[in-house]
């Protein structure tokens, strides 16, 4: 299996998206949504944050990374028997 970074921003970005969601559902007070307008930007970022890492675990699923085929080695010719 390949590295690719695409698997590793997918989940970092899940996990804080997760995070952001919980602590919008769990600590939402009215001093903080005044701060924001009403908005509880927390459970806003967090949907975001989750739906891009949506997007790369999918475009990992759907575009795997294929290694190169090695090309096989040339066999050289021995030169010195036809002689």
């Amino acid at each position: 299996m390949l590295f690719d970074i695409r698997t590793i921003v997918g989940a970092l970005l899940g996990s804080y998206g997760v995070i952001l969601i919980i602590t919008g559902l769990v600590h939402d007070t009215a001093a903080e949504e005044a701060k924001t307008g009403g908005i509880n930007i927390n459970i806003w970022s967090g949907i975001g944050m989750a739906a891009v890492a949506l997007a790369f675990l999918v475009w990992v699923l759907l575009r795997p990374v294929v290694p190169p085929n090695p090309e096989p080695p040339i066999a050289e010719e021995d030169s010195s028997a036809e002689v």
